[in-house]
């Protein structure tokens, strides 16, 4: 599963970086034709208080029942794609189409070393309050894995 990597792939840091904010920003890219991969997606931040955050992740995953769903993912990388599946079309074969060219990653693999690019979205720490939780603390919350 070697993915040769082309000047037009964005390879996108989301540490620090507000999730809705970064999810929107991906998905206007990949609307524009870009062929997205997102790094460190444990480290994406959600605004809020971490109760309301743990309580709203919670209810998500215990939405659906175990043979018909809907089922919501446990680790970060598939819950930061999942958030902007839902800013896609995804029910259109464009969406579809869409999202195949987006992927997301907990860590920072070997080929994407030194190619990482930084966007201008707005980050945890630019919050007045800096109430938010990161993304990776979610997912172990709901029994994933960072």
């Amino acid at each position: 599963m070697t993915e040769k990597i082309n000047d037009d792939v964005m390879v996108i840091n989301a540490e620090g970086k507000i999730l809705g904010r970064l999810a929107s920003y991906i998905a206007q890219e990949v609307r524009n034709g870009e062929t997205v991969r997102v790094v460190n997606s444990g480290e994406a931040v959600i605004s809020g208080k971490r109760e309301k955050i743990y309580a709203d992740y919670r209810q998500k995953y215990e939405r659906g029942r175990r043979d018909t769903g809907p089922y919501f993912p446990k680790r970060s990388d598939k819950i930061l794609k999942r958030t902007v599946r839902n800013m896609l079309p995804h029910e259109k074969t464009e969406g579809r189409d869409q999202l195949a060219m987006v992927r997301t990653y907990i860590g920072v693999p070997n080929e994407f070393e030194g190619k990482v690019e930084e966007v201008d979205v707005k980050e945890g720490d630019d919050l007045k309050n800096r109430n938010y939780v990161k993304l990776g603390d979610v997912a172990k919350f709901i029994g994933g894995d960072q």
